[in-house]
């Protein structure tokens, strides 16, 4: 008389559900970042919250300005306007290339620009924005990356644009490129600037 072989528990359903979640997030990062790809697309789950509470320092060797001072969480929900806070180094390339266009958003009425200055060299940094111009209201440092996983940054440069409340209304992976400005960047802005209207 043979025996019964015992039912096998039904435990698939709880493997399958994060490899199924996990191939879902695969193909979005590889549908993102292949040629022709749209990295902007990529999730930011701070979109609609306030930024994240993290301080970054001042960078030793810049020039001794408010530029240089740094900044935390208080100073993005100071003042009635908008502000785009922008992930560079120096060893970036994408980043040089993009610079022109974050001159231009920092001569834009009712915006500010800050800048985070991503595991760079102090005297790298300084030399870099002595070449190409500082287009920054406020500058600060992560030297170890540690603010830059703070805030889910994948790379640089990447880009978020905040409302007057300090709560992050957009993100823009990669360079921005003059079309960009036109199709993403000044729409994103002018969004969070009545969204902020709204909310007051």
């Amino acid at each position: 008389m043979t025996q019964a072989t015992p039912p096998v528990p039904r435990r698939i359903g709880w493997v399958a559900l994060p490899v199924a979640i996990f191939g879902t997030i695969a193909i979005l990062f590889a549908t993102a970042l292949k040629p022709g790809g749209d990295p902007s697309r990529l999730p930011s789950v701070f979109i609609g919250k306030p930024a994240p509470a993290y301080a970054f320092a001042a960078i030793p060797e810049l020039a001794a300005t408010a530029t240089a001072a740094g900044f935390d969480q208080s100073a993005l929900a100071k003042g009635a306007t908008v502000t785009v806070v922008n992930f560079f180094a120096s060893w970036c390339a994408p980043c040089v290339d993009e610079h022109p266009q974050l001159t231009t958003i920092a001569a834009r009425p009712g915006v500010r620009l800050f800048g985070v200055n991503v595991k760079d060299d102090p005297a790298a940094a300084r030399q870099f924005l002595s070449r190409y111009g500082n287009p920054y209201a406020a500058i600060g440092a992560d030297r170890n990356g540690r603010g830059s996983i703070e805030w889910g940054v994948y790379g640089t440069p990447e880009t978020f644009i905040l409302d007057s409340a300090g709560r992050i209304a957009f993100k823009h992976v990669g360079p921005i490129s003059q079309s960009d400005l036109a199709a993403k960047i000044y729409p994103a802005i002018e969004a969070a600037s009545k969204a902020a209207v709204k909310t007051q």
